[in-house]
């Protein structure tokens, strides 16, 4: 909307040219979004659902009783602040109204007195993932210039092409991992925002400074993205919220984001992930939240359907081991986990950027 209406309003106050530029809409979008949660989200612990404890996880006495869900008041104002501060066309308001649906079906079961059970969400979290990867299959076709998806991947030059229905299938399976390792990592405070913090500022930097910058783009071999700014500025805008509420569930935690919000923080990265076409810049912003709760479900999907046991000494998710089993405490979970995670994100960018 400000976009608009700096273009709107040029001709009568010469500085509001300064609303059409990206770097100025990604600053205001990071710092109205951290400001706003910080200093509004504890008026809703009152009426927010409460933690009734997570059955098998560590130290889960800890969290009982806390102000739970607060997914639904920072997505919620990521939502309006991306209409205030980002271009949108239809693709990205498509986005929005899915990723808020997504924390919808996540606040709804930490608001229900029995939990909707993982079969039931799992399925939510398909038909959403879905549903976006037809949309971005669609967005991606009607922006090539020949109707025709193409990945560029690590050691090829070129780029290759994908059918849209191996696209749709492809996005659909990173898509829903993001959203249940993710999920699954939110079980030390502040653990999970954090590391999704550094996969989103990930995110926009490549959004804006690589495939958004034509010049960049081209020395890079990569596609350049049009409308990658935009896409900045949106990412930007969920990366402040997120560091307003990380401000109160720094350990020891004040509140808790609940499904409400990591399910449609996995849900985003994997979204903004497949918008890149490239899926394995997933390694690059989640590498470790797939481990951390991704082996869990290999292990539990071996053992269930197959009898096949694997990981018998390790308990999923993984910083429930290190706490349990190596005597980690919380800061030390975060403080370890970030440190690998930079590391990772590091080295996956150089071979994603320039391995090619």
């Amino acid at each position: 909307m400000l976009y608009y209406l700096g273009g709107f309003l040029t001709d009568y106050f010469g500085p509001a040219r300064l609303l059409q530029s990206y770097t100025i809409l990604i600053a205001l979008a990071l710092y109205t979004g951290f400001l706003v949660v910080r200093y509004s989200l504890p008026s809703f612990y009152n009426v927010l659902p409460h933690d009734r404890g997570r059955e098998f996880t560590v130290n889960a006495e800890a969290a009982k009783g806390k102000p739970t869900g607060a997914g639904v008041v920072w997505v919620s104002t990521f939502v309006i602040l991306s209409m205030i501060f980002v271009p949108l066309d239809w693709i990205k308001c498509s986005v929005l109204i899915l990723t808020w649906l997504m924390m919808l079906t996540g606040y709804l079961d930490d608001h229900s007195v029995n939990s909707w059970g993982e079969y039931r969400k799992a399925l939510l979290d398909l038909f959403l993932a879905v549903v976006a990867s037809v949309l971005l299959a669609f967005y991606l076709t009607k922006s090539s210039e020949n109707s025709r998806i193409y990945f560029w991947i690590p050691f090829f030059t070129h780029e290759i092409e994908i059918a849209p229905w191996l696209f749709v299938i492809i996005s659909t399976v990173i898509i829903w991992a993001s959203i249940y390792t993710t999920n699954c990592t939110d079980g030390v405070d502040g653990l999970s925002s954090t590391l999704v913090l550094v996969a989103l500022l990930t995110m926009g930097m490549i959004f804006y400074f690589i495939l958004g910058h034509k010049d960049i783009a081209a020395y890079l071999l990569v596609p350049h993205i049009s409308d990658g700014a935009s896409w900045a500025v949106m990412t930007f805008a969920l990366s402040g919220v997120l560091m307003g509420y990380l401000w109160h569930n720094a350990f020891p935690s004040n509140v808790l984001m609940g499904d409400a919000g990591s399910r449609a923080l996995g849900f985003y990265i994997g979204v903004c992930v497949m918008v890149t076409r490239n899926p394995f810049i997933i390694l690059a912003t989640s590498s470790l939240i797939f481990i951390n709760g991704g082996l869990g479900l290999v292990k539990v999907f071996l053992k269930r359907f197959f009898k096949i046991s694997i990981f018998t000494n390790i308990r999923f998710p993984l910083h429930d081991h290190m706490r349990k089993n190596h005597g980690w405490s919380p800061t030390q979970v975060l403080l370890k986990f970030l440190i690998i995670q930079i590391l990772i994100t590091v080295a996956v960018l150089g071979i994603i950027f320039k391995v090619r």
